[in-house]
Formats: structure tokens, sequence, C-alpha cells
């Protein structure tokens, strides 16, 4: 199998040394000249590869490409170019005695016109020309234009030039005036008015038209309601920091921001232990057990089954007699007697009256009505010494309203001022960027930033109502991570 193998290598040795076209060091080997050429086919891209590995391919080659290279740095070929092209003539040392005599001018103005090299670096070498451009010279539509030039030759002709033409030589003979203008005092002298009133200049040319063709031509403007013009909140937009956030405050104001940071920290304690009391498990006292679960569980069961075999007493029967069945049926009975006899007496009730008890009643009728009439001229007539009684009454209720209104316009302004709820999140007021007395510093190279800008403003578009308050999204992975741990890493640990 070594043998093989060593003799396969010694063959494409050999085979590189005869491709080489120099004549080899073995006893065998031939002149590449002598060497028969191999023959195929030249029609397939695997005589392309052959032909191009061979002697005379690669001699092609290398001539196209130094061919190439003189093209690209001369120009053209060296051997087709003329004397004057590749030598100059020195004329001695007369050009370097004029350099030398320059003054400082001349060399600056020689060294201005000098090229850059950063410009020399973007210059293209090439000294073949770039490929011309088809398109570049073809003029779209030249046959129409064609077509019009000759039809404008024979009109000139005729005496008739085209509307250009005609324009340019009245602007000739009439040339336009120039308008002055407008100075400072014009600007002063001009009228102002209100760009939304009736009495517009801007709208006088559409004055006496139709207001629904105005509309469908869009030439008169939508009116601005105006709730446009009343602003969300009455919160100014930049609101001054307090004088404790200064950075060389008083004694006083800043112990009055720590005070107020303070009162917020605090109330921010009471809300998280209250929520920390709701949340908490109960005491071993009140913890449920075995016994009282079942208690709850059986609540309402046990009296209903010890009363089970009681029944209510009934009409003229004691509590502790039972009731038997002849009982019952004499009770029936009577009760059957007493309705037949109540019959008889709700139709003697209906009976027809006479003529004297309608009297009777009518009469009673009215002088009820005059009772009535008489006790309401009397109270009427006792009103009129009520009259500053009811004024009292009256002036107490209008007060009682002015009051109650003032409350609820004094509590429309306070929710003014607050931030609305606008989504499902409430507004959260940012913390009081404050400094401890020990962070204080007492150069500005020291001091320590506090706050941010962006948050800032963020957070007062919240509070004027401009934008709703919001939190950052969240991201949520949609697969589920899984960690594998490498080979590699395991062999090291163990």
């Amino acid at each position: 199998m070594a043998a093989g193998s060593s003799g396969c290598g010694g063959n494409l040795r050999w085979k590189s040394e005869a491709d080489s076209g120099f004549l080899g060091l073995r006893p065998t080997s031939v002149d590449p000249a002598l060497r028969r050429r191999r023959r195929g086919p030249r029609n397939r891209k695997r005589g392309w590869r052959r032909l191009a590995q061979e002697p005379l391919g690669l001699e092609v080659d290398q001539f196209l490409e130094d061919v190439r290279l003189q093209e690209r740095t001369s120009g053209g070929l060296v051997a087709e170019a003329p004397d004057e092209k590749l030598f100059f003539v020195d004329t001695g040392s007369k050009d370097r005695e004029l350099s030398k005599k320059r003054t400082k001018s001349q060399k600056r103005s020689l060294l201005l016109k000098k090229p850059l090299r950063v410009d020399l670096v973007l210059e293209n070498t090439s000294k073949i020309p770039a490929p011309k451009d088809i398109l570049a010279h073809q003029v779209p539509n030249a046959k129409k234009l064609k077509r019009k030039e000759k039809l404008w030759e024979k009109l000139a002709r005729q005496g008739e030039l085209p509307r250009e033409v005609r324009r340019a030589q009245a602007r000739l003979l009439h040339p336009p005036v120039a308008k002055a203008k407008p100075g400072p005092q014009d600007t002063v002298e001009r009228p102002f008015y209100d760009l939304w009133a009736k009495d517009n200049p801007l709208e006088q040319p559409l004055a006496g038209q139709d207001m629904f063709f105005l509309e469908q031509t869009k030439k008169k403007g939508v009116r601005r309601p105006p709730r446009l013009l009343t602003k969300p909140s009455q919160v100014p937009a930049v609101e001054v920091t307090p004088a404790g956030a200064s950075y060389n405050p008083t004694f006083a104001d800043h112990q009055t921001l720590l005070w107020e940071a303070h009162e917020v920290e605090l109330q921010r304690q009471k809300e998280a232990e209250k929520l920390e009391r709701q949340l908490a498990l109960p005491s071993g006292e009140q913890t449920a057990t075995q016994e009282s679960m079942f208690e709850e569980l059986c609540q309402g069961l046990l009296e209903e089954s010890d009363g089970e075999g009681e029944r209510e007493p009934g009409v003229g029967q004691d509590v502790g007699q039972d009731v038997g069945p002849e009982a019952a049926r004499e009770q029936a009975r009577e009760d059957q007697a007493g309705g037949a006899s109540a019959a008889p007496a709700r139709l003697a009730a209906v009976e027809k009256k006479t003529e004297q008890q309608r009297r009777r009643e009518k009469a009673a009728r009215m002088l009820e009505v005059q009772r009535a009439a008489v006790r309401a001229a009397r109270l009427q007539h006792q009103e009129l010494f009520r009259l500053r009684g009811i004024k009292a009454q009256v002036a107490q209720r209008l007060a009682e309203l002015a009051r109650r209104r003032a409350r609820r316009q004094a509590r429309r302004l306070a929710e003014a001022d607050r931030p609305r709820r606008l989504g499902r999140l409430k507004y959260q007021a940012p913390d009081i960027d404050v400094q401890l007395s020990s962070e204080l510093s007492d150069s500005l190279r020291t001091l320590k930033p506090e706050g941010n800008i962006l948050c800032d403003r963020f957070k007062s578009f919240q509070r004027r109502n401009m934008i709703e308050p919001r939190e950052r999204a969240k991201f949520k992975r949609k697969y589920k991570v899984k960690l594998v741990e490498k080979r590699a890493f395991r062999e090291i640990q163990l």
C-alpha cells in the first residue's frame, strides 16, 4: 500500500515537471517540444481550462495583461509612443537657478496652485478614457422636436413667431415695472385685523356667495371650535423648582424641602405597612382548625332537624293539643257555616240608597268643601303676618345654595390642577429632587446633578393631561430558554 502511494506521488511529481516546460534531470525525461500534444474537445469548459494552463495560453495571458497595463499607465503601447512622449530635454541648471531666485510670495502662489494630496489620491490615474454613454447623447422625443422645429421654421418664413418669442418681444417693448419693497414705516402703517373676524379682508372676495359652495370648493376654511382654545390643565408648562433645590440654598429653604420629601416618604411607608397588614396571615388564635371548620359546615342544619316534628297551632287550638281527623272535619263545617252567613250580609250592604240618604250625603259633601275653603282663606290671611319669617327662610335657603355653589366651584378649581384619570393607570408624582445636608457641595465643580430633564418633561405632559400615564413595556419571550452545557466545559469541570 505504501509502495503504491509512493508511486502515485512520483507520477504526479513527474507530470508537474513535464508540464512546467523545462527539461527534467531524470534519464526518462523528454523534451517538452518533442512531447506529443494532448488532444481533446475545445468547445467545452474543460478544454478551455486545459488550454489556459498550457504554456501558449499562459504566454497569451501574460501578453494581454502587459498590454492592458501599458494602456492604463501610458494610454497606449510604449512601442508605438513617439519619442517626445517618452523622453524630455534637460536644459541644464537654468531652471534650478530660476527656482532659487523665486520670492516667498511666488512660492506661496505656486503652492496654492499645486493640487492637494487628497485630490491626487482620488484622481483617476487610468489613461483609458471612460466608455461613451450612448444614453447621455440621446434626446427624448427627438423626432417630434425636429418636426416642431421644421414647422416653426416654415411659419417664421411666413412671418409667424412662436408664443414664447412673442412674449419675450412684448417684455422687451413693455418691461415690467419693479415693485417697490415695503420699508419699515410701511409695515407700521399697515392696518391690523382679526384673522377670525367676519370683516376679515381676506374673506371679502368670498362675501355674498353660497356657504355650501365655498365649503365644497375648499375656499372657506373650517372655523376652529372654542374647545380647542382651552387648555387641558391650568398647570404651567414649566414649574419653578423650590428654593431648597438650589445649588446654594438657605438653611430654612433646604429644611422645608427636606420636610416635604420626608412627608412623602412617610406616607409611602404607611401605605406599604397597610398593605402588609391586609395581606398578613392570621395569628395562632384565629387559625382555622378541624372543629371550627366542621361547625361552620354544620351551621343551620341541627336547628332545622330539631323542629321538624313541631306543628304550628291552628285557630282556636292550644299549642300542646293534638288535632285529630274528627276535629278537623268539625272545624271545616263551622268555616262553611260562617261563610254562608257572611254572604247575605254583603248582599244587604249593596242595597239601593233612598232619595233622602242621597240628599244628606250631598249636603255633607258641600259642607265639607265650604269648611275647607274657609280654612284655606284663614290660613292665607294668617300667612300675611308670617312674611318676615318667610323672607328669613328664603334668605337662608339662598345663602345655603350660594355656599354649596361656592364649594362646588372651589372643588372644580382644585380638581382642575390635578391630573385626570385618562387610562387604566393612575398618575404617580415623581420623587422630589433633594440632597441631604451632608451631600451639599460648596463648589459648582463638585456639585452632584439631580433629576433628569427628559423624565421631568414626560411627567409634565402627564400632569397637564396631554398624555395618559404609561409604564414601560414588558418583554415577554415567546419560547422557553433551553440551557445546554457544552461537552468541552463539562470535561473541564470533571
